[in-house]
């Protein structure tokens, strides 16, 4: 009878605990879609752009060009994909077309395809190579058609957006499943428009009708997020490829100046880089910058891609910020990545995954100072560290502040801290602090706001310590985090940094002390055998300065590449638009300081643009190319639509380049003019058509290059 009455007690024990099995939290918030987790997931891809306008050394083709000049006759898409896969990357977005109108795959909605180009003569789909090198390298493939097309005659009308639809619908309908389907916002300007060489403007909030456009990728593509700014993706709101600091998964789409709501297409990406703290719907954000300055490839960038130092900076301030990093990459016209782009991607790749080796969260006790009900199965702290996103450790409902602690037998080194929340349960964290266990005493090392699907907290410098520890200190619910990584960023000898003032002189620095600076000033590769950086130096003519940090081995670090105009020091303002500015402000725009700005906004009467500064360089001299670089603290007066004009006299003017500097208001780098004809000349006009913002123009620097 005991032993009935024991067992009987045993199964009521078990079914009372089986009936009391802890809950997981609720979730927070609006909460991502399956799609958007997968997205997530990917954290870094490619966008590739290559139509005519490449060989036409232009970032946006005007629509004209004619389809022979595509021809790239060692195109590989194999080689730039795999380069990408190497770099890291987990995706590629293939630019089908882009604003020039010209379509990589044989289209029937226009003529002005692959087709009537030489390349595989005539016969060939690019769309399709690339899309088949991707899957091949185990990729995700994804797609870009540009809604503005400079070529087609019907743009602006009706006609087009249902051209437009049946792009979209062999796009989707022919190169198998996408992972994203990519929009921008550039929609509308002067263009060829089959001959007319006008000025076409569409409302982009209604033109395209997008909820029935981008129905079409929703019906087609159901697995594919998309991409815009009002999109299941947003558009991050720089081409920087940073993140706020504080970054919400969650955004409420505001309305452009002078629009009482936000449309479909069309929101102001202001407010983007950070999102919105319990925003309307859940749009991750995409942070989308060129692995070069330009998007499309110019051969005067091969020696301005970005270093390891860089990408990984942008790394930390995308994907380290709970988004996603978009690079973009271009071959040349070869058809082939360049070869330093091919070495970047490689030295990035092999960084990244040095950098992720070793996890030393795996090897540490880790402890927390709550687990939800008490059931360590469910919510211990063992989820930390299974590389599972969502599994996590959990804290009760009414426990919103807590802790974990990470002891190891002795101690680490390292500098970077990865934290991730599930997201299947919304983003809940808002800030935490991080502590070490340094010299007997805890000391605070780190901070962080917004968490989310991914968050990189990285250090000033490494430090050492046997005890880590990382309190979550606001949170409106109870904590649900999934990841804790630990580690070491591989060791890199500090990057020097080239400048130049006025008057010349060059000078190399370090953030840190490095054992011996080597420069060069003749274009080849600096080694122990070169200069050794001492103090400033002369350097007048236009040219390269390459300079590498050096430690006691004579070990190396990364080179870096600085191209200098021809020097300003001798260089006066001879006019302006205008004559009543602050004495001497013009001179900004010949100082050799990109933080200094000449604009033409104070002036106070009504004069429309055009708007133009004249400069004296002090000698005639053979120019050919010149440069302007736009503001760096704003978009007013950056000039859209240019002419430069060059004279012997100041009297007679000549005018060596016309155009417009394209997606400047986006990327605001230095933009190099190339003349056709190198030029004689002591004086250049530089004159401002358009600008993008306001009445006037502005520039942080003018310069030219000359024959040295």
């Amino acid at each position: 009878m005991k032993k009935q009455l024991l067992t009987v007690l045993g199964c009521f024990i078990f079914l009372s605990m089986t009936a009391q099995k802890v809950s997981a939290p609720a979730p927070y918030g609006v909460l991502p879609s399956e799609t958007q987790l997968r997205w997530q997931e990917l954290e870094q891809y490619v966008l590739v752009h290559f139509t005519p306008t490449t060989f036409q050394n232009k970032e946006w083709g005007y629509g004209d060009a004619d389809p022979n000049i595509f021809n790239p006759s060692k195109f590989d898409a194999s080689q730039i994909v795999n380069a990408a896969k190497d770099g890291g990357f987990k995706g590629v977005i293939l630019v089908a077309k882009h604003h020039d109108g010209f379509c990589l795959w044989p289209t029937k909605t226009t003529s002005y395809n692959i087709s009537k180009s030489p390349f595989r003569e005539g016969k060939g789909d690019m769309v399709k190579e690339f899309e088949l090198a991707t899957r091949s390298a185990g990729m995700k493939f994804g797609l870009y058609c540009s809604p503005w097309d400079r070529n087609n005659e019907d743009y602006g009308k009706p006609e087009y957006v249902t051209k437009y639809r049946d792009q979209l619908r062999e796009l989707y309908s022919n190169y198998g499943k996408l992972f994203i389907t990519w929009f921008d916002g550039a929609n509308g300007g002067d263009g060829y428009y089959g001959g007319k060489k006008e000025k076409r403007n569409i409302d982009r909030s209604n033109y395209y009708g997008w909820d029935t456009t981008w129905g079409i990728s929703k019906e087609m593509q159901p697995g594919a997020v998309i991409f815009a700014d009002n999109g299941d993706v947003r558009w991050v709101g720089n081409e920087h490829g940073f993140a706020a600091e504080t970054s919400w998964a969650t955004f409420t789409p505001e309305p452009i100046a002078g629009k009482t709501k936000a449309a479909p297409g069309e929101t102001n990406s202001e407010k983007a880089q950070e999102g919105t703290r319990n925003g309307k719907f859940w749009k991750p954000a995409e942070c989308d910058v060129p692995l070069r300055n330009g998007w499309f490839y110019h051969t005067n960038e091969d020696n301005q891609v970005k270093s390891v130092s860089k990408l990984f900076e942008i790394y930390c301030k995308s994907v380290g910020r709970g988004g996603c990093l978009d690079l973009g990459i271009a071959p040349d016209t070869s058809g082939l990545l360049h070869q330093n782009d091919v070495k970047a991607l490689k030295d990035f790749g092999d960084f990244l995954k040095q950098l992720y080796a070793d996890n030393l969260a795996k090897s540490a006790v880790i402890t927390a100072s709550e687990i939800r009900g008490d059931d360590n199965k469910s919510f211990g702290t063992k989820n930390l560290t299974d590389d599972d996103r969502y599994s996590y450790w959990a804290t009760n409902d009414e426990v919103k502040k807590a802790s974990v602690t990470l002891e190891w037998k002795k101690e680490q080194t390292f500098n970077i801290i990865r934290l991730r929340e599930n997201i299947k349960l919304g983003q809940r964290i808002e800030k935490i602090e991080i502590d070490a266990f340094i010299n007997g005493n805890w000391k605070k090392v780190g901070e962080a706001t917004s968490i989310g699907a991914n968050r990189l907290v990285r250090l000033q410098n490494y430090i050492s310590t046997s005890k880590l520890r990382i309190r979550i200190e606001e949170s409106p619910v109870c904590i649900a985090l999934s990841d804790v990584g630990v580690f070491k960023e591989p060791e890199q000898l500090a990057v020097p940094k080239i400048k130049r003032n006025k008057e010349g002189m060059v000078s190399i620095v370090t953030e840190v002390p490095v054992n011996q600076i080597h420069y060069t000033i003749d274009g080849t590769e600096p080694t122990v055998q070169s200069p050794v950086y001492e103090s400033a130096f002369s350097f007048l003519t236009s040219g390269e300065v390459k300079a590498k940090s050096f430690d006691t081995n004579m070990k190396s670090g990364e080179t870096v590449i600085q191209s200098f105009n021809v020097c300003k020091k001798d260089w006066k303002i001879v006019a302006t638009s205008f004559d009543n500015q602050e004495k001497g402000k013009s001179l900004n725009a010949i100082d050799e300081n990109e933080g200094t700005l000449w604009n033409t906004s104070d002036n106070t009467s009504a004069t429309a643009l055009p708007q133009s500064i004249t400069v004296d360089m002090g000698k005639e001299m053979t120019i050919v190319s010149l440069s302007y670089l736009p503001r760096q603290n704003g978009t007013g007066g950056i000039v859209k639509n240019y002419q430069w004009q060059t004279s012997t006299d100041n009297v007679t003017w000549t005018t060596v380049a016309e155009g417009e500097f394209s997606n400047i208001k986006s990327n605001p780098v230095e933009q190099n003019i190339v003349l056709r004809t190198a030029v004689k000349a002591r004086y250049f006009k530089f004159i401002g058509k358009t600008s993008v913002d306001g009445n006037y123009i502005s520039a942080a620097e003018l310069g030219v290059k000359g024959v040295n």
